[in-house]
């Protein structure tokens, strides 16, 4: 039985609207002379380089960009970015863009400091130290990448995606500049959004710390409920009921920006200590089947997820309820607990989150096969509240379908 806890986040957090412009004083100040920028085609074109580019440049700092980002990155992205690194010899990696950028630079950074291939370090801390500085700047309000100690990759192989968790993942420096934001899509905050929901939900009604199942002599980064992880998961809810619907209706309503932009960092200083659940295992074969985006996934898939967990956590879900702002007053705790899926429900209607498995492409006869793929995720799946069997999981995935 686990009875103490610990926190961790990135070595430094700059949040604010022009943060990007105090890039080059803080590359000063660790020292960096030579950064490679790891970002995507799609954020060159809309010209959010320069905004990282300038202020780096300007202080004298040698900045090559590789802009072979993709969504939901493959092995072969991670080996073309690793490439660019090797010929460029940087001293420090930025990560700029959505989760799937981040996720790149830190596996960069990873190799380029220790060797080897990036699949050589999936699961819970296989990274041997430190790797060299990481700066993370995040153009979405959703994955907590930019604090997170965590990477995920898609083996394009096995048709899975694959997570590497190490506390040496964590950003020397995290840049949130919600300004960043504005030109995000509709469809992306939308995605983006419900992801930092998740990560928030399945931090908050995790397996207690104390109860947390870690088999002797295993090692992790996450480890179950704990009051840092309940702080800000409960703020980051809130956030997220006020502010997400604004910012997908209306992308350039700065406040909802903002909002958003904390709340996916609140988020992910939680998941990225307390851990995430059976949305999160779930989803790593139905994205890897269906290349849907990983926020659309686990937004389609977290209220099936918290009804069938809602019996090991019924006090959570009638906070999380109040939250999200659903009408509680009165109510027992089992009716706010059904009130708390129902607001998640009616989120993911009001910005368009797809809501059936089906409507992502998924066969029938896939889900028992994705069930499978699932229950080996015990990582993950030793966080959730409630134990499940490869039953339970298709039982789920039945459900969603």
């Amino acid at each position: 039985m686990r009875t103490t806890w610990t926190f961790h986040t990135a070595g430094q957090l700059l949040f604010g609207r022009h943060a990007s412009r105090q890039l080059g004083d803080l590359a000063g100040r660790l020292g960096v002379r030579r950064v490679l920028v790891v970002t995507d085609p799609i954020l060159v074109k809309a010209d959010l380089v320069e905004p990282v580019h300038v202020p780096l440049s300007e202080s004298g700092v040698v900045v090559e960009v590789f802009s072979g980002g993709e969504p939901e990155p493959s092995t072969r992205a991670a080996a073309d970015a690793i490439a660019a690194g090797r010929a460029f010899r940087p001293d420090a990696v930025l990560g700029l863009g959505g989760g799937s950028n981040m996720d790149l630079a830190k596996i960069t950074a990873v190799v380029l400091t220790h060797g080897g291939q990036p699949l050589d370090y999936v699961g819970d801390d296989k990274i041997p130290g430190p790797i060299m500085p990481l700066l993370c700047l995040p153009t979405t309000a959703g994955t907590g990448s930019e604090v997170s100690a965590a990477t995920v990759l898609t083996d394009t192989e096995q048709k899975i995606k694959v997570g590497i968790l190490s506390n040496h993942l964590r950003p020397r420096v995290a840049v949130v500049d919600p300004l960043l934001t504005v030109s995000c899509p509709p469809k992306v905050t939308a995605d983006s959004g419900i992801d930092a929901l998740t990560h928030a939900l399945e931090a908050y009604t995790a397996v207690d710390n104390a109860h947390f199942p870690l088999p002797q002599g295993e090692r992790t980064v996450y480890q179950g409920r704990h009051p840092f992880g309940d702080m800000f998961a409960e703020k980051a809810i809130a956030l997220i009921g006020k502010y997400l619907r604004r910012a997908v209706a209306h992308g350039s309503d700065l406040d909802a920006r903002e909002g958003m932009s904390l709340a996916a960092t609140l988020a992910g200083m939680a998941f990225s200590n307390v851990g995430v659940a059976a949305v999160h295992a779930l989803e790593y074969p139905v994205g890897g089947a269906t290349h849907c985006s990983h926020g659309a996934g686990n937004g389609l898939l977290l209220p099936f997820v918290m009804r069938y967990n809602l019996p090991a956590c019924r006090h959570q879900l009638a906070v999380v309820a109040r939250l999200l702002g659903a009408d509680v007053e009165g109510k027992s705790e089992d009716a706010a607990a059904e009130a708390a899926v129902a607001a998640v429900e009616q989120l993911r209607r009001d910005i368009g989150i797809p809501l059936r498995l089906r409507d992502l492409g998924v066969k029938e006869e896939q889900l028992r096969p994705f069930a499978e793929k699932t229950i080996g995720i015990k990582r993950i799946l030793r966080v959730n509240p409630r134990p499940v069997t490869v039953d339970d999981l298709e039982g789920i995935l039945r459900a969603a379908y």
